[in-house]
């Protein structure tokens, strides 16, 4: 197997896991930040507050977002065990 062939797959792997975790972590990202901005403006500094809001924002963004997450994964699974007999020779 040729070096560069190893990198392209490592390459499609990342940028294939980085599909699969942005729409998470955004969602992630823009509840914490609304919560903090909640908290920031009402004086309230409790630590636990921002737990629930997130969990439940990324159980919705799972449940909206997993079927595709799953077609990415499974294509470039597929992809990969398809072209497995050309990447060993």
């Amino acid at each position: 197997m040729d070096t560069g062939v190893v990198m392209e797959i490592a390459t499609n792997a990342m940028v294939t896991a980085i599909m699969v975790a942005a729409p998470v972590l955004l969602v992630s990202i823009v509840v914490g930040l609304a919560v903090s901005v909640f908290q920031a403006t009402t004086h309230i500094q409790e630590q636990t507050l921002t737990f629930v809001p997130k969990v439940l924002a990324i159980v919705g963004a799972l449940l909206l977002f997993g079927p595709w997450m799953m077609t990415v994964l499974a294509s470039f699974i597929t992809e990969l065990f398809s072209n497995m007999n050309t990447l060993f020779l």
